[in-house]
């Protein structure tokens, strides 16, 4: 698990701009998330080796009369007692206003380090207009202009050397399934039918379940550990204490489990929040499997159904489209043995190893045959290709002028690792390097 950073502040003080500041520079495993709850985005960043997630919290808004704002606020103090660290962020445009001053005292009685960003600092007169917010009674302040990343070094160097070490969890051989999705989706009602005895909660309420559970699961020769997770809703609709926690340890899941068996709810559809998921699971290079649960509840079904729903799910999906999709019923178990056997062939595939020798014999010839188009009058030779050792699949391949290499080419070798070496339902990552 890593540290939480919590980035606070009344709205419009840069928070978001400085949060994808981060996420880009850093080359985050997980991009900005937004969507899974309102006006909150969830991310991945490290600085000198050091990493941490990091939650852009809506904008704090006092005395509000607006039901949003008043929650808004209500999961600003939760994300603050979730983090391990808090940027209190302020503008130096506008100077100390009585929202930064209510924000002031809620941070003065959190025992946690909390660092005050004076934002929009870009010249020598906005740094001498900086003094006044010390009349906050933070200590000092790191100024910073976000649009361009001015300061954030020195801001950084300071937050990752207050952040408590993390214990590394303890590694297990056993595999992690996440069962994600929407509420009420089946995901609860998909584990009791697979342990067959009702370990969780199963009401017609959407989010009863509040946290990541695991299950160990060893029937059949097959032997891992399940992750019911709470669901994930639009950002519109998280509006409960619990609710916020529960899709903050949802995200965790996703980033500590190994394969992603994505539940989509046949009778509503491959929608927005289901993609949202999806790409989720994606960005952390996660196996993914989805299961299309309550197929049993679709109403006039033809021959052409399932496969018309499938099509309109891999176009959704593109380009990432070698993805297993298996239609279920929890209600009648139907092919729910069969949703374990492809998640457990996946988590296969991921952590598949390559030797060195076959990748090149294999893909050597093909790039003969298929080389890089030229670009700019150059002329690209790739030499040499490896496996590279991490716990998901990533490859490079060593060529002379890395730089001239376009996206569909990357493609082209991505799909044909895939095809030679069956990688079905995981992401490939393909680098390039100069020889």
């Amino acid at each position: 698990m890593s540290n939480i950073v919590a980035i606070v502040g009344r709205p419009n003080v840069g928070k978001s701009t400085f949060f994808n500041r981060l996420i880009q520079k850093r080359e985050a495993i997980v991009d900005a998330v937004s969507g899974v709850t309102r006006d909150r985005h969830y991310g991945k960043s490290d600085w000198n080796g050091k990493e941490f997630s990091l939650i852009d919290t809506g904008g704090y808004v006092v005395g509000s009369d607006d039901i949003f704002e008043a929650e808004i606020d209500k999961q600003v103090e939760l994300a603050i007692d979730e983090a391990d660290a808090i940027v209190f962020m302020v503008d130096v445009e506008s100077g100390v206003t009585g929202m930064d001053e209510e924000v002031a005292n809620l941070l003065r009685k959190v025992n946690k380090p909390v660092f005050l960003v004076v934002n929009k600092v870009d010249n020598g007169k906005r740094a001498a207009d900086a003094v006044e917010f010390y009349s906050l009674g933070l200590g000092e302040y790191y100024t910073i202009a976000s649009i361009n990343g001015s300061g954030t070094g020195e801001l950084l160097d300071a937050l990752v050397e207050a952040l408590p070490d993390v214990a590394e969890a303890e590694e297990t051989e056993l595999p992690r399934f996440a069962v994600v999705g929407r509420p009420n989706a089946g995901k609860s009602s998909f584990i009791n039918a697979l342990i067959g005895e009702d370990r969780y909660i199963v009401t017609d309420i959407a989010g009863t379940t509040r946290d990541a559970i695991d299950t160990k699961y060893n029937r059949f020769g097959f032997e891992f550990n399940l992750v019911d997770t709470a669901g994930i809703r639009r950002k519109s609709r998280v509006k409960e204490d619990l609710e916020f926690y529960s899709v903050m340890r949802s995200v965790r899941a996703i980033e500590h489990s190994d394969v992603c068996l994505v539940v989509v709810d046949a009778t509503r559809g491959f929608d927005a929040q289901v993609q949202n998921i999806f790409w989720l699971a994606e960005r952390n290079r996660k196996g993914i499997v989805i299961l299309v649960n309550k197929w049993d509840l679709v109403e006039n079904k033809q021959s052409n159904t399932m496969k018309d729903f499938e099509t309109h799910i891999r176009k959704e999906i593109e380009p990432f489209t070698d993805v297993p999709i298996v239609f279920i019923s929890v209600l009648t178990k139907q092919r729910i043995f069969k949703a374990i056997e492809t998640a457990v062939e996946v988590y296969k595939n991921r952590s598949k190893k390559i030797k060195t020798s076959v990748m090149n014999d294999t893909m050597l010839p093909i790039i003969e045959h298929n080389p890089p188009p030229a670009y700019k009058g150059k002329y690209v030779k790739i030499k040499y290709c490896m496996q590279l050792p991490t716990p998901q699949p990533q490859f490079a391949f060593f060529c002379n002028l890395p730089q001239y290499i376009r996206d569909p080419y990357k493609r082209f070798l991505e799909n044909k690792l895939r095809k030679e070496f069956d990688f079905h339902g995981v992401p490939v990552a393909v680098y390039f390097r100069k020889k």
